[in-house]
């Protein structure tokens, strides 16, 4: 069964391996969202969470199945970047399993999940706050990587001088370059924010963003 939160590995249809036509590669991916979709309402079902929280994270599963199936119809032109936007309809798919505890935004334009920029430095705004009088800090994916980042272009999202420190109402800026990308070239990649009481971490949570360089 696929995990439901911080989940790190790749899925990469082995049909990547076998095919050159990008349309029939496209299909493939469509099904295989759909597909796997069961495995994180299955984790939802386990969970027995009350009516409302519930209704959310299905209903949050269930918008990402059909957005990341939109842009692998529609915005991914290579086999490369099917990849990367199915991979980050998986990633979604586990957040919004796990749940949002706690106020998290990403931010790239002024748009979240799926966005738009151009090929140069950009800036993703990220806001959190905790819950009860609980500060947040940046955390890191997984080990010792910050961030998860997929793309099928050169990118690469800041770390020197990262704010290391508590927030007790986070609302910071890092730089996501991407200024040797080209048009139609497209970008996911996951912030995680920690929720912390008395220097001790209590939750944390991932959120993950696709963006189409336009």
């Amino acid at each position: 069964m696929a995990l439901p939160m911080d989940y790190d590995g790749l899925r990469v249809d082995e049909a990547s391996l076998r095919t050159d036509n990008v349309n029939d590669y496209k299909v493939t991916c469509i099904d295989f969202i759909k597909d796997i979709s069961n495995d994180y309402f299955a984790w939802v079902d386990y969970y027995k969470l009350p009516e409302e929280e519930d209704k959310r994270r299905r209903a949050g599963i269930k918008a990402t199945i059909e957005r990341t199936n939109e842009w692998i119809a529609k915005v991914a032109q290579t086999i490369k970047a099917v990849d990367v936007v199915m991979n980050d309809g998986i990633q979604k798919m586990a957040e919004c399993t796990a749940g949002k505890p706690f106020q998290i935004g990403i931010f790239v334009n002024g748009k979240s999940s799926y966005t738009l920029a151009k090929p140069e430095v950009i800036d993703v705004n990220i806001k959190a706050t905790g819950r009860k009088g609980r500060k947040t800090k940046l955390g890191f994916h997984f080990k010792s990587d910050r961030f998860r980042i997929e793309s099928t272009c050169e990118a690469f999202i800041d770390e020197v001088n990262l704010p290391d420190h508590e927030f007790e109402l986070m609302d910071i800026h890092l730089k996501l370059h991407a200024e040797n990308a080209k048009q139609r070239d497209v970008i996911s990649f996951t912030v995680t924010v920690c929720e912390i009481e008395n220097d001790v971490e209590l939750d944390r949570r991932g959120l993950t963003t696709v963006v189409h360089l336009v």
